[in-house]
């Protein structure tokens, strides 16, 4: 690692204005408008496994087993993955460059205030902010939803008179919660170890299953023909094909919304304008690799399709797994995937809780005093990994109101982050002219940052509407409260209020981003911060500046 990488992104003046005894990182974020407060003690391998527990690719895919295949069947799971997995590399990489350019735990939230126009800082940090904030908070508790209900599942296979209650199900989430909050109020060393392990333990796991199943199976022939997996539509919506598989992508947005977590980590991150836009890619490239090998062997090896959905077990995953194994490997395979997903589960609380602390730093929060401290023992944001336990605890008692409540909840955390993730990219590819925005030492250069950005929003306008959609057309009886998507409603309702607090009463305090010292790099005026001219030829480059 060497001084020109890091510092990079700063012009000649600006870090004459640093203290010389600073070393690379802390210059950066000196110059972004904050003083070092976290030990940097990630380094890439250690930020990527965070990502990737975050990812936690095979817990994610056995959660959300029903949009996959359950609206468009194993055409949709095959060609579905690889059509949103383009544009979701989009987005990734738009974030790296936003991320190398900005590396700190505001993330989004940081970069809209600072891309905005003139006089509009606020607002779009205040509506990135809170949506990215409504994502990261309901992460943990949704995650460890779904890794209780394997649990519960993995004992109704061992014992056929068992039947897990709501009340069962919600006291083992919150005993999840509380040792997820008790892992993450621990060192940052401490917990860069534990998410390394936990990556690890990801990435063996999902090797083993996908080695187990087609090996294992039990089906004659083991593999179903390509002809009938690649072609043939399952019909579990009335809508028309097209709109099936677009309604199956959910599976994919909702496995592959983790990869923002680098930048909330970025400084803890060693050498971070580059390591963390790289550990960015890398979580989306390599999750999205993996992640269509998997569909791929779910896709060439389920017999019933029917029969998954509607099994008793109320677990679309498990219901596979003992329709194409013998009972006692598909309990192991399942238990392997219940370890990935309390890995993933502590992965989600550490990158909320880092969340949290940066939009408390700028009193965005109620008490934001109280969220905003770092405990002086463990140099890390105790309080708000508590603040974010506390909420999810509570947001867990939905189940106790049934399947749908909390269904409807958790819903929302895919379309939160997809309009946290556009919102600062759309601010950069559509408004910002190339003299603003100065890139880091990981970009992507003049030619295709605006062409990989647009893309990449141009995906999250279609699939917000294709999000809200319920699963069947209103037919002759129409819409019930049962049959009803309610994402609309838990997300535009949160949404709409915030807005509303915005416009009454915030608009006369917040004003973005506050930075901590006196000097500062990016921005507009009648925003954050003040702009500063970059250099002729500045940013320009091929394919990620330093290749991330």
């Amino acid at each position: 690692m060497t001084a020109a990488q890091v510092t990079s992104i700063l012009p000649d003046g600006d870090v004459s204005m640093c203290n010389p005894q600073m070393d690379a990182d802390e210059r950066v974020i000196v110059s972004l408008g904050y003083k070092q407060e976290f030990k940097r003690e990630f380094s890439l391998w250690t930020t990527f496994c965070v990502s990737f527990s975050v990812l936690g690719l095979l817990p994610s895919f056995a959660s959300t087993l029903w949009y996959g295949m359950g609206y468009a069947g194993t055409a949709g799971m095959v060609w579905g993955w690889i059509i949103a997995m383009l544009f979701i590399q989009c987005i990734a990489m738009s974030m790296a460059e936003l991320c190398s350019s900005m590396p700190t735990s505001g993330g989004l939230y940081y970069a809209a205030a600072v891309l905005a126009p003139p006089g509009y800082g606020p607002f779009a940090a205040w509506f990135t902010g809170w949506s990215n904030w409504i994502g990261q908070v309901m992460g943990a508790p949704s995650v460890n939803y779904s890794t209780a209900a394997m649990i519960l599942a993995a004992a109704s296979i061992n014992s056929s008179t068992y039947v897990p209650t709501h009340y069962q199900t919600f006291l083992l989430t919150t005993l999840l919660m509380l040792m997820h909050a008790i892992i993450s109020s621990m060192p940052t060393k401490w917990i860069a170890v534990f998410s390394s392990y936990g990556s690890i333990f990801n990435v063996i796991a999902l090797i083993i299953v996908l080695i187990t199943i087609p090996a294992a199976t039990t089906n004659s022939p083991k593999l179903s023909p390509s002809a009938q997996v690649w072609g043939t539509i399952y019909h579990g919506t009335s809508y028309p094909d097209g709109v099936a598989v677009l309604m199956s992508f959910v599976s994919v947005i909702w496995t592959m919304s983790g990869y923002d977590s680098p930048f909330h980590l970025s400084e803890e991150c060693s050498n971070a304008n580059l390591a963390a836009p790289r550990a960015i890619v890398l979580t989306s490239a390599i999750g999205g690799v993996l992640g269509w090998f998997l569909q791929l062997i779910i896709a060439y090896t389920v017999t019933d399709i029917r029969a998954v959905l509607d099994s008793d077990l109320g677990q679309p995953f498990a219901s596979y797994l003992l329709q194409v194994l013998p009972p006692q490997t598909a309990t192991a395979i399942l238990s392997l995937t219940i370890i990935a997903g309390f890995s993933m589960g502590q992965g989600c609380m550490v990158s909320a809780s880092r969340v949290t602390y940066a939009y408390a730093r700028d009193d965005v929060l109620p008490l934001s005093r109280l969220w905003k401290l770092v405990n002086p023992h463990t140099h890390t944001p105790v309080n708000a990994v508590w603040l974010n336990c506390f909420i999810g605890v509570l947001s867990c008692l939905l189940i106790l109101a049934g399947d749908l409540a909390i269904g409807a909840l958790f819903s929302i955390g895919a379309i939160a982050a997809f309009v946290a993730f556009a919102t600062p990219i759309a601010i950069r590819v559509f408004v910002v002219r190339d003299e603003v925005f100065r890139a880091g030492p990981w970009h992507l250069g003049r030619r295709w940052s605006r062409f990989v950005g647009g893309c990449g929003v141009g995906f999250v306008m279609l699939m917000i509407p294709v999000l809200c959609l319920p699963s069947r057309t209103m037919g002759k009886g129409g819409l019930s409260a049962q049959t009803m998507n309610w994402t609309c409603v838990v997300y535009a309702g949160p949404m709409l209020a915030i807005t509303i607090w915005y416009i009454v009463d915030a608009r006369k305090w917040f004003t973005g981003p506050k930075v901590n010292v006196e000097h500062h790099m990016l921005g507009r005026e009648g925003n954050v911060v003040i702009g500063v001219e970059r250099k002729d030829g500045e940013g320009e480059g091929g394919g990620g500046g330093e290749e991330g």
